[in-house]
């Protein structure tokens, strides 16, 4: 008969099999590649000695092609929960030293059961992934394993924040339990996502692509807008998710983490005076404002690669943190196109499902023309974001800095369509369009000097913040040093906005 020594020295055995996954050979060709395990970047991403594993000892079930003689305890994924600056979170993490992180029916459970858990206990939810695909030795289960984590993604989506990190391959089916989550994270050179693979695509269209050119981290984050960040290594991954992790609340239900201010909330900077250039056609970099503005100058930008014509990220002003929205004149002089209005809209609609209130800086030409922005569906894209700022419930202020014109004034965040506070700067300019266009439409035939006093005129009376104010739709025009505070004061007042949309099931965007 077994001692219970000898059991506990099974239990010690079986344990440390199950934490060296694929072994120290695959191990070692893993760190080669310039890649952590699993294990490692768990290790990295949570507070030390909190991550506390679940379902160490699972096997797969397969008795195909030979299947039954390989078996690893945990099956190629490393699941459980542990803690990120104190507070709970859930992690799985893709082993791919373990049939090369295939995803087999075994491992589809835990990632479920995991994410079950995250729902039930109001957590976050992190996954990492690392993985050649579904496992084909088990055929039609394998495939049934991606979508029962695709359905619990879609019901989990809106609850608790749900972030992907792609730390490796991740193609085919595999790629749109991410693209459900609400961040996807991506690592230059060793990460790449894509429905169909180099080889399929040479084989049916002929065309020639490397992995890197056709899913790497930089294509994702600056052509297809898949992704919202890029690091550099499987370390920096980790520490910028903990970063993200800090702006955001542990579900729906709760206000996002307020950290004690040590940053003047009076503070001003005699640079705001003189930052947004009197030329209404001169360009300046939006995130100057915001990064001068918010508390410690620390603005944690999503998506910095991409549609950069708008700005979107996490900041805190006076202790709590905000989601920002902002047209950028340093690119495309900050015209709203179809990737902008997409890329602005989903992010409203992340931190009004998670309380976190929106502040939206303004400098709009308005939406960009041509025939390849009708084509592409400009009026149903640009109605997304339209759609998500209306919706929003949460605090909403808005900042006008310089253009706010036609539509896009309308869609930006304007007190029609919700705002509770909005300001501008006097160098606002809130009009169907700007001067010189605007006097080509409505007066012909003019000399040149007639013409330059008709755009004199039209700037005089609609070139301003003041027509705007005298209506009421600008609640206050602020000295550019006083933005900090007038935010701050703000969202103060709107700490216990109450706001519902009519009750329906769910309304219907313009997709």
């Amino acid at each position: 008969m077994l001692t219970i020594e000898d059991k506990i020295k099974k239990f010690e055995t079986l344990s440390k099999a199950a934490e060296l996954g694929g072994g120290e050979e695959r191990i070692a060709k893993h760190h080669a590649g310039g890649k952590k395990t699993a294990r490692e970047r768990i290790h990295d991403l949570m507070d030390p000695d909190t991550f506390t594993e679940i379902d160490k000892m699972v096997t797969h079930r397969s008795t195909d092609f030979g299947m039954e003689k390989t078996k690893i305890l945990g099956d190629g994924v490393v699941s459980g929960y542990g803690k990120i600056d104190g507070r709970l979170c859930y992690v799985f993490a893709q082993d791919f030293t373990v049939f090369g992180g295939s995803l087999s029916s075994a491992n589809a459970d835990k990632i479920v059961k995991v994410t079950k858990l995250a729902m039930k206990m109001g957590a976050p939810i992190i996954g990492l992934n690392d993985s050649g695909g579904a496992r084909i030795q088990e055929g039609v289960q394998s495939l049934a394993g991606y979508a029962d984590i695709f359905y619990q993604n879609v019901r989990g989506s809106g609850v608790i924040p749900q972030i992907s990190a792609i730390m490796g391959p991740c193609a085919g089916g595999a790629v749109y339990s991410p693209a459900l989550t609400d961040f996807i994270m991506m690592v230059k050179d060793t990460s790449y996502m894509f429905v169909t693979g180099p080889d399929v695509i040479k084989t049916v269209t002929h065309e020639e692509v490397t992995k890197e050119e056709l899913g790497g981290a930089i294509t994702h984050n600056s052509k297809s807008g898949v992704a919202h960040l890029v690091a550099d290594d499987d370390e920096q991954a980790m520490m910028m998710l903990r970063e993200l992790m800090t702006f955001l609340p542990s579900n729906n239900m709760e206000d996002p983490p307020v950290k004690p201010c040590t940053d003047n909330i009076h503070r001003e900077d005699e640079k705001l005076q003189q930052m947004v250039p009197v030329d209404p056609n001169k360009p300046y970099n939006i995130k100057d404002i915001i990064e001068t503005v918010v508390d410690d100058k620390n603005f944690f930008e999503l998506m910095p690669l991409y549609a950069q014509n708008i700005t979107i990220g996490f900041a805190r002003l006076g202790g709590q943190p905000v989601g920002i929205v902002a047209n950028n004149p340093a690119f495309l002089a900050g015209v709203l196109d179809i990737n902008s209005s997409t890329k602005a809209a989903r992010f409203v609609r992340f931190c009004d499902a998670f309380n976190i209130p929106l502040v939206t800086l303004v400098d709009v030409p308005g939406f960009l023309p041509g025939t390849e922005q009708e084509y592409g569906g400009i009026i149903k894209h640009g109605a997304k974001l339209l759609y998500a700022f209306a919706e929003a419930t949460v605090p909403k202020i808005t900042l006008i800095t310089r253009k706010a014109y036609g539509g896009a004034y309308d869609v930006m965040a304007s007190k029609h369509i919700g705002a509770d506070i909005n300001y501008s700067f006097p160098t606002g300019e809130i009009a169907v369009m700007g001067a010189e266009g605007a006097v080509n439409i409505m007066s012909k035939n003019l000399s040149d000097a007639e013409r330059a006093e008709a755009i004199e005129d039209y700037r005089d009376k609609f070139a301003n913040p003041y027509k705007a104010a005298e209506m009421g739709y600008i609640d206050e025009v602020i000295q550019p040093k006083q933005s900090r505070y007038k935010l701050i004061q703000a969202l103060e007042m709107c700490r216990n906005k109450s706001e519902h949309n009519p009750p329906k099931k769910h309304g219907n965007i313009p997709l």
